[in-house]
């Protein structure tokens, strides 16, 4: 967790754990989300292997919990505990701790983005679209934020077209981009503009 490549990859799960399957849009169904990491059947030795993890991380928990309470003023420690919150889907603790930590210094576009995609999951995607937009503003070659930002516009806003604008500034960014499946993010954009399409004509 105490690496920036740890909270980068907290910003592309978030990407991934979506799966946009195109059938039953035109029928008014819409795109149906999966998780991508719901895996069929777990060993008794996973199980375990699991157990052993929870059990480290809520100790790891207790340790940041404890430090932020004796050095209030240690931003990287706000920030690991916000990022060890976000790992156990501590949605409301995540964004206490970042802030907390935000507010001591200026933080990053991963940061923000991080922060963003937490207010998503409490369920304010208001805010979670400002928090995308400030880690843009920040660095304006940040991909995870726009790919981000694209999500909430799409699915907690209706806003396909709004959506889609931020997805192409990806693709400025990266041609070859790509969506947590394989799936060419211009060819998932090109599916969703020619089923809008379809939708439309059969109004």
């Amino acid at each position: 967790m105490a690496t920036e490549h740890s909270s980068v990859n907290k910003q592309t799960f978030y990407i991934s754990i979506f799966i946009v399957f195109i059938a039953g849009f035109l029928s008014g169904v819409g795109f149906t989300v999966y998780k991508l990491d719901s895996t069929p059947g777990v060993s008794s030795s996973d199980t375990g292997q699991q157990a052993v993890n929870s059990q480290q991380e809520q100790q790891a928990i207790l340790n940041l919990e404890a430090e932020v309470t004796a050095n209030p003023e240690n931003f990287n420690a706000w920030t690991q505990l916000g990022h060890l919150y976000f790992d156990s889907d501590q949605y409301n603790k995540a964004i206490g701790a970042y802030t907390k930590s935000l507010e001591l210094h200026s933080g990053d576009a991963n940061l923000w983005t991080d922060l963003g995609v937490m207010y998503r999951r409490a369920g304010e995607p208001e805010k979670a679209i400002e928090a995308f937009d400030k880690a843009i503003a920040m660095n304006a070659t940040h991909e995870p934020s726009r790919l981000n930002k694209g999500i909430v516009l799409f699915y907690d806003f209706g806003k396909p077209e709004e959506a889609i604008a931020s997805w192409e500034e990806v693709l400025e960014l990266n041609p070859e981009s790509r969506t947590a499946n394989g799936t060419y993010l211009r060819e998932f954009i090109a599916q969703i503009k020619a089923d809008m399409k379809n939708n439309n004509a059969n109004q």
